[in-house]
């Protein structure tokens, strides 16, 4: 066992034990003594028991076993650990095993060439052994790779650890029925490629092959990892040693090839984590009375602990402990295990990869590292002249944890603070808590509420420095800033908060931080809060709408009623516009008085009134963005698709006998889809825009699909544009929403009707074609769960909602206008009919008389594969667009020589082509200040 730090004789406590968080109230106290002590009794035979249940493990283990007094005491909520977790490093350890064995088979099935290279030149070596040694090593290898695992089971038993047994044994099923399904998929449906780098001609069969996998290394592998024999370094020797055998002579002998020693290997591996993780390891945790024998052991006389509730988000960052001495100040205990070490793992693992410029601690750290960072960073807080918890000693509470052991603090979190408390000289003595660091460049990177102590002196106390960092260069100290500020700001408003750090730090070091104020930099609880806060507004917002259009209808009728005794005749068209004119004016103001800006914009605002040259543009924090990665992700899926379709067809013949009329033809049609799509957008919005520009503008709108996606990119782009030209943010927004509202309708409509004439076009009967009916079957059992699950329900009817309170007045003004409405009906169904006529015009430039389909055919093809693009996350759905139509085309009837061409040649006149006339566009409008 080792320890650092020194003993705490002598040491002075900074508060009583009555002052630290969650310490409970004499009288209450008294009230529930009797029930108190019968928890404590309940907690000390659980601990008893749990106690005896880890002597036992740490005896089978070899691990040294700190002794516990039954007379320990531990108080505050200690809950009952499982007997067996579910251990995130299992997961881990799962998912890389199956990406493992997902490569292996890629390179089997892509690099026949090297696989059968490397199978030859390893027969080739193998075959020069002795005939002697061969022999000899496949009988010792064959009994003991049957032997070891007995005998460490017999070893097991004697100590009492049967349930690691019974987990090697499930593990060795399990492994087993793995192999037997890999072995039947090679044999019958597995590529030629695959089932050669897997198997070869049998030596003692003529006419048979190897087996894929080997039956019964698998589970042996799945039982030695599943019980824990790597672990043990004896045991683990032995296992390498039989293993490295059994491949030798398996592979001299000529019963297997490398690939299938690899993929069982990799098989046994996976299946014995993903049986680990499944039904739990068992709980090697701590409990409060290892910790308080681990105290013992580095000199501490501890009389009692009480665990401290700790926030869900630094869950990771150890459990917590009051800690009472015979003699001396109080002490605060923090124990890190594996386990907690391990909460989080993807998160840091993803803001690894996506964060640029600097990232979060090593997702993968072990125990004495995080131990030594932590106790570094206390020591260099201390030594920076900041108020720190004063690191007194650390040690290892056996091979799965660590403590550490502070001088005990005391007081309250900001976040327990009500706003009164959080006054003017608090915030000041927050911000120089953090100029100390910073004078130090010590970044602390949770500058969150809980991070900041505040005792009964009011002195401020900055904790949880363990992902802090040294030395840290200057992006981090601004993140530090800008974090705190949001912090604050939450609490005070964002006025005081830029207030208290310009009067400590000055006002350039906060200006510098605005590029730093965006989501991405801030903590996890703190970009919850504020998604949080950013629903509440909204809700503000559409309430605030709908009370104004209430209220709006209910002036109107009662107009109506009062006019109704003195006129008889229906109210003109000046008097009803001049009631929806009256109503959007209410609903513009109540949206505009509803409307307020987030805390980010009001720091920003803040600062600038101070700074009006600070810098604003956000910094570039992202490598990598969600989005990114799924495009990446669906956009090879969908190119892995084109090219297995691609690979049968002769383009040169193709090409030669290609009718250049028809594709001719495809390319006015594509042309002509760009002034239909003007049209579409024109018809919803009554004030004048300039027809040349808006088309202008669609072309544009080419350019900007590559690099967004399809259902986001265009409705951004004609947002944009309508606002430049004039039109008012928000009926902007509505009039974009309204032309995409009938843009939904009509393409569902044409879908069906389209639907339902190409499944009675070969049929004499009007009845519809099965896939129609089945399709409005799956629509209709899909309303009824959504209205069933009150969730879904209230999701749907607020997202509905939203929507009307837009875009209905929207609408009004448009009906107003037949010719509007007409041109926006007719401009979308001539913008679908110009892209069914390309497609179909593609067809027919590569097929023949006798390969042709029929347009209603075409124009449910393309309406299905548009949908499916324009809800793919691919900009312009690159991938699940082609699929989608080459699939639909070969289902309607059309060669697949001839569909993979044919939609090959649509999207590069509809998609790829446009592209630079669009960027040509793009430039030219953003230029004449139209984007």
């Amino acid at each position: 066992m080792k320890q650092q730090g020194v003993h705490p004789e002598g040491a002075e406590s900074t508060s009583d034990a009555s002052s630290r968080p969650g310490t409970a109230d004499p009288g209450k106290k008294a009230a529930g003594e009797a029930d108190d002590s019968a928890k404590r009794e309940v907690r000390k035979d659980a601990g008893a028991t749990d106690t005896g249940r880890r002597a036992v493990e740490g005896k089978a283990t070899g691990d040294l076993e700190l002794d516990e007094t039954p007379a320990d005491e531990v108080e505050g909520d200690e809950p009952l650990l499982p007997a067996r977790v579910h251990r995130p490093s299992d997961l881990m350890r799962l998912l890389v095993g199956v990406l493992g064995i997902v490569l292996l088979l890629a390179i089997a099935a892509f690099a026949h060439g090297t696989t059968s290279g490397l199978e030859q030149d390893i027969n080739k070596g193998t075959g020069q052994a002795p005939d002697v040694f061969s022999k000899m090593a496949g009988l010792v290898s064959s009994i003991a790779i049957l032997l070891v695992p007995v005998a460490f089971a017999i070893e097991r038993l004697i100590k009492r650890d049967g349930l690691r047994i019974a987990d090697g044994v499930l593990a060795a099923v399990l492994a087993h029925g793995v192999t037997l399904a890999t072995d039947l998929w090679v044999a019958r449906a597995a590529p030629d490629s695959i089932r050669d780098a897997l198997t070869q001609p049998s030596p003692g069969d003529v006419g048979s092959l190897t087996d894929p996998v080997h039956g019964y290394l698998a589970p042996v592998i799945a039982y030695m990892t599943a019980v824990g024999m790597s672990r043990r370094p004896r045991w683990r020797a032995v296992l390498w040693a039989v293993l490295v055998l059994y491949a030798f002579s398996m592979l001299v002998t000529g019963y297997t090839t490398p690939f299938s020693i690899i993929l069982t290997l990799l098989i046994g591996w996976t299946v014995a984590y993903g049986t680990l993780y499944a039904v739990g390891s068992p709980n090697v945790r701590p409990t409060g009375r290892t910790l308080m024998a681990g105290l013992r052991h580095v000199g501490f006389r501890p009389v009692s602990a009480a665990r401290e509730e700790v926030s869900e988000e630094s869950g990771d960052r150890g459990r917590r402990y009051f800690v009472t001495l015979e003699e001396g100040p109080p002490l605060d205990v923090t124990v890190v295990d594996r386990e907690q070490q391990a909460q989080g793992f993807f998160y840091r693992a993803w803001r690894n990869l996506t964060l640029r410029g600097f990232a979060t601690r090593s997702s993968l750290q072990s125990l004495r590292q995080a131990l030594e960072q932590e106790a570094l960073l206390a020591y260099a807080a201390i030594a920076a002249g900041a108020n720190a918890p004063k690191l007194i000693a650390t040690s290892e509470l056996g091979p799965d944890a660590v403590m550490l052991v502070y001088e005990h603090t005391g007081g309250h979190t900001l976040d327990s603070l009500s706003d009164k408390e959080i006054t003017d000289d608090l915030l000041h003595g927050t911000w120089r808590q953090v100029k100390a660091l910073q004078s130090r460049r010590i970044a602390h990177r949770r500058l969150v509420g809980d991070a900041i102590l505040v005792d009964r002196s009011g002195k401020v106390i900055i904790t949880d420095l363990r992902i802090g960092e040294i030395a840290a260069n200057t992006l981090l100290l601004r993140m530090d800033i800008s974090q705190l500020l949001v912090t604050l700001g939450l609490r005070v408003g964002a006025e005081r908060a830029v207030a208290s750090a310009v009067s400590v730090l000055g006002p350039d070091a906060v200006a510098d931080c605005l590029p730093m104020l965006q989501p991405i930099a801030l903590s996890r609880s703190t970009r919850a809060t504020l998604r949080r806060l950013a629903r509440e507004r909204a809700q503000r917002e559409r309430d605030a709408v709908l009370e104004a259009s209430r209220h709006a209808k209910h002036a109107r009728s009662e107009e109506a009623a009062e006019d109704s005794g003195a006129v008889l005749d229906k109210p003109d068209k000046k008097t009803v516009r001049a009631q929806a004119r009256a109503e959007k004016r209410a609903i513009d103001d109540a949206l505009e008085e509803a409307r307020e800006e987030d805390l980010l914009t009001l720091i920003r605002h803040e600062v600038l009134l101070i700074r009006p040259q600070a810098p604003v543009e956000p910094a570039r924090l992202e490598r990598v963005r969600p989005r990114t990665l799924i495009s990446f992700i669906a956009g090879a899926i969908g190119a892995y698709f084109l090219l297995t379709q691609l690979t049968h067809i002769e383009f040169g013949p193709l090409v030669a006998n290609a009718q250049w009329g028809w594709v001719a033809a495809a390319v006015l049609f594509s042309a002509a889809s760009y002034v239909a799509a003007a049209m579409a957008l024109l018809g919803f919005v009554p004030e004048r825009v300039p027809f040349r520009r808006t088309v202008a503008a669609q072309v544009a709108g080419s350019f900007v699909k590559i690099v967004a996606p399809a259902a986001v990119g265009g409705v951004a782009l004609n947002t944009r544009f309508l606002q430049r030209s004039g039109v008012r943010p928000g009926l902007a927004v509505a009039s974009v929403g309204a032309s995409q509202l009938f843009g939904l309708g009509c393409h569902i409509l044409m879908l069906l009707s389209f639907g339902y004439l190409t499944g009675t076009e070969k049929t004499p009967s009007l009845s519809p074609s099965r896939t129609v009916i089945a399709g409005l079957l799956t629509v209709a059992v899909l309303v009824l769960v959504v209205t069933s699950v009150p969730f879904l329900r209230k999701f749907v009817v607020t997202r509905v909602r939203s929507l009307f309170a837009g875009v209905v007045p929207r609408m009004l003004d448009v009906l107003q206008r037949p010719q509007k409405l007409v041109t926006g009906i007719g401009g979308m169904l001539l913008l679908t009919a110009c892209f069914v006529m390309c497609l179909d015009a593609s067809i027919r430039a590569f097929g023949s008389e006798g390969t042709s389909i029929s347009i209603a055919s075409v124009a449910v093809v393309f309406l299905a594969g548009n949908a499916l693009g324009s809800a793919a996350p691919t900009p312009g759905g690159v991938g699940a667009v082609e699929a989608t139509l080459t699939v639909g085309l070969i289902a309607v009837g059309l060669p697949s020589e001839v569909a993979a061409p044919s939609v090959l040649l649509f999207r590069l006149l509809t998609l790829w082509l446009p592209v630079l006339p669009g960027w040509l566009a793009f430039n030219h409008l953003t230029r004449k200040g139209a984007l």
